[in-house]
């Protein structure tokens, strides 16, 4: 099997979503010895934003080679903090290179289709607050983002492991932590 982990969350060390995203790579690992980790930090060694001249270019190695890992994976373990309801711009950076026409979507006469079928993507999710029920709800456009440009690739089983209200005092942090936790316990 081979695994794409990929992480971006800016707090390297105190990383809720990078220690879940370890700790669910941790896991996939325990099950075989034929796992192959492709590990790419978004932080670290950041994807440039996005230039028109990039592609419009007849050459698009970055392009090329993040496509290739996304292509090459069967599971895509993402590290993905909430940031002002939303995703960090260095996964956004990588998501606007790897979707691309022709290469991991086609316009159709039906409409788009995308062409990743097949793929498990396990998306680790920090969130300072709750955003998972209630009125905040309507304020996550970090989940549901990345399932739909997920989706529209192709990659459509999506499991969310989630740790919210990390800043809600002790008690809140402890829960999700835990119950995060618990879920990769029982990942299969």
């Amino acid at each position: 099997m081979k695994v794409l982990h990929l992480d971006s969350g800016i707090f390297i060390e105190q990383s809720v979503s990078r220690q879940l995203s370890k700790d669910i790579v941790a896991k996939l690992t325990q099950q075989g010895d034929d796992v192959e980790v492709t590990y790419r930090d978004l932080v670290s060694n950041p994807v440039p934003h996005l230039q028109a001249e990039e592609l419009q270019a007849e050459d698009k190695p970055l392009i090329n080679e993040l496509v290739a890992e996304l292509q090459a994976a069967d599971v895509v373990v993402i590290g993905a903090p909430m940031y002002n309801f939303t995703i960090p711009t260095q996964l956004k950076a990588w998501l606007d290179r790897v979707l691309q026409a022709g290469m991991t979507f086609r316009y159709t006469e039906n409409g788009p289709e995308g062409l990743l079928t097949g793929k498990k993507v396990y998306l680790a999710s920090g969130r300072g607050g709750v955003y998972s029920q209630g009125e905040a709800a309507a304020l996550d456009h970090q989940e549901a983002y990345l399932k739909t440009a997920l989706g529209f690739i192709g990659i459509t089983d999506v499991e969310v492991v989630r740790a919210e209200g990390l800043n809600m005092g002790d008690e809140a942090r402890a829960q999700g932590l835990s119950q995060a936790q618990a879920q990769i316990a029982e990942l299969a």
